[in-house]
C-alpha cells in the first residue's frame, strides 16, 4: 500500500509544504495558502527530485504538492517520493501532461490528486480544502473498531523451550482459526524466527520502526507489517548482527498502541532480555505465557519471572506453559516443578520431534503442519485460555470467569484474578 493513500495522524509535522518548478505557478499559489492560514514560505523552488531530497533529512508535511514539470519518469519518482514521506501525508501533484492514463496511474499510486498547468486560484483552493478534509474523516477503520483487543507476551524461562513455536502457532490458530485480526511482534530484533516460521521475509518493519518512532501510525502499519494470511500480519526483523539495539522502547510501545487499534489479538514474542531491559513493554499485556521445560534450570529461572512479574506486572495474568514434554525423560517431575515454583502448571505439550520436523519443512507453523495430535490440542487448549483470561479484564466476562462452562474442565483458580489469587493463597 502507498504511503500517500489513507490519512494518518498530523502530530508535529508542519501542515503543508509546495515544491514548484516556476515563479508563475507559486505566484498563483502563495495567495491561496495565506488564505487557508498557512505559511506562505513553504512554497519551496524546485520540483520533485528536491522535494525527494528534503524530506529524506527532514519530515514531510501533512499535505505536500510537487511539481512534476520537470520530472522524466513520473511515476517510479512518485515511488521514490513514497520512501521518503511519513506515512498519510497527502500528496498533491501538478504537471503540465494532460494524460488520462498518467492521471489514473498517479491516482493508483496513492496521489490524492493532480492539477494540469496553468493553475487558477479556485482549482487549488478546490484541491487543498479536499486534501484538508482527508485529515478530518476519520482514520480509517476507526468507526468500525473492534473494542475487544488482547495482548499476551510469550516468554520463554530458557532459550530453546519452544517459545517462538508456539507463538506463531497462536498466532496462526487466532487467525485461520477463531476468525480474528492478529498482529505477531517478534521482538528478537537479530535472531528472530517468527518470520522464518511462516515462510516469509521478515523486511525492514521493525527496524525502520526503531529507528524513527515519531513516524508509526496506522498506514506505518499496514505498509511495515507481512501479512501471512488475511487475519495475520507479522512484524519483525533480521538486523545485522553486528549492529547493536539502540532505543529506548518508545517504538515497541507506540506499536502496541497502533496494534490496538488495528487488531483484535496481539502477540509478543518476548527474549527475557527484552522483558528486563524493557518492562514497559508489558504495561497492556493481559496475559504472559510462560513457556518452561521440564529443567532444575527452567524451574529456577520460571520462579524468578513469577517473582519479576508480581513486582513489574501485576496486572497481567501468568500462564505457566511446560513445553517438550517428555514422560519419563524430565530432569525434575511435575510434582517437584510444581512444588518448587509454588503453583500448577497450567498447560502441558508433548514433545513432538516428528511435528515439529514436518512443519519446518513445509514452511508453516507447527499447529498448520499438524491438524490433530497431542501437542496441537495443547496449543489450542493453551489459546482458548489466553482468550479466556484476556476477556476476564471486561466486567461481563469476569463475571462469568469461574463457571467451569467457560473453558470446559481448567481449574477454577487458574482463571482468578491476580488478586483474588493472592486472596485464595491467604486463606
Amino acid at each position: 500500500m502507498s504511503a500517500f493513500q489513507k490519512p494518518g495522524m498530523p502530530g508535529n509535522r508542519d501542515a503543508f509544504a509546495a515544491y514548484i518548478c516556476d515563479e508563475t505557478a507559486l505566484d498563483v499559489l502563495r495567495p491561496v495558502v495565506i488564505e487557508l492560514g498557512w505559511q506562505p514560505e513553504k512554497c519551496n523552488k524546485g520540483g520533485l527530485r528536491n522535494a525527494v531530497q528534503s524530506l529524506s533529512v527532514s519530515a514531510s508535511p501533512n499535505i505536500l504538492m510537487v511539481d512534476l514539470s520537470e520530472s522524466g519518469d513520473p511515476l517510479n519518482d512518485i515511488n521514490a517520493l513514497a520512501e521518503v514521506c511519513e506515512p498519510g501525508t497527502v500528496v498533491i501533484a501538478i504537471g503540465q501532461v494532460n494524460d488520462v492514463r498518467l492521471y489514473r496511474d498517479l491516482l493508483a499510486s496513492g496521489i490524492h490528486d493532480y492539477l494540469l498547468k496553468p493553475l487558477s486560484a479556485s482549482v487549488l483552493r478546490d484541491s487543498l480544502n479536499a486534501a484538508q478534509a482527508v485529515f478530518s474523516a476519520p482514520r480509517g477503520g476507526e468507526a468500525e473498531q473492534v473494542t475487544r483487543h488482547i495482548s499476551t507476551a510469550i516468554v520463554g524461562t530458557r532459550g530453546g523451550v519452544g517459545a517462538s513455536t508456539l507463538a506463531t502457532s497462536l498466532a496462526w490458530l487466532y487467525s485461520a482459526e477463531k476468525n480474528m485480526p492478529t498482529a505477531l511482534l517478534d521482538l528478537d530484533v537479530h535472531f528472530g524466527t517468527g518470520a522464518l516460521t511462516l515462510d516469509l521475509e521478515p523486511g525492514r518493519g521493525l527496524t525502520d520502526a526503531i529507528d524513527n518512532p515519531s513516524r508509526i501510525d496506522g498506514l506505518f502499519i499496514e505498509r511495515a507489517m507481512i501479512r501471512a494470511n488475511n487475519n495475520l500480519a507479522i512484524l519483525s526483523a533480521e538486523a545485522p548482527i553486528n549492529s547493536p539495539l539502540m532505543t529506548d522502547g518508545a517504538a515497541f510501545l507506540q506499536l502496541q498502541e497502533e496494534f490496538r487499534h488495528a487488531f483484535e489479538m496481539t502477540l509478543v514474542d518476548l527474549p527475557r532480555n527484552m522483558l528486563i531491559n524493557f518492562p514497559h513493554l508489558l504495561n497492556d499485556v493481559n496475559v504472559v505465557t510462560l513457556v518452561t521445560e521440564m529443567t532444575l534450570a527452567s524451574a529456577r529461572d520460571t520462579i524468578r519471572l513469577l517473582s519479576w512479574l508480581k513486582t513489574n506486572a501485576a496486572h497481567a495474568t501468568p500462564v505457566v506453559v511446560a513445553n517438550k514434554v517428555q514422560p519419563g525423560a524430565a530432569e525434575i517431575s511435575k510434582a517437584d516443578f510444581e512444588a518448587s515454583i509454588e503453583r500448577k502448571i497450567d498447560i502441558s505439550i508433548p514433545y513432538d520431534q516428528k511435528g515439529a520436523a514436518t512443519a519446518a519443512k513445509l514452511g508453516k507453523t507447527f499447529i498448520d503442519a499438524n491438524s490433530s495430535g497431542k501437542a496441537t490440542a495443547g496449543i489450542k487448549q493453551l489459546g482458548s485460555r489466553i482468550i479466556g483470561l484476556g476477556d476476564s479484564d471486561s466486567e461481563e466476562a469476569a463475571e462469568v470467569a469461574g463457571k467451569k462452562s467457560l473453558l470446559g474442565g481448567f481449574d477454577l483458580k487458574g482463571l482468578m484474578s491476580k488478586k483474588d489469587k493472592a486472596d485464595a493463597d491467604a486463606e
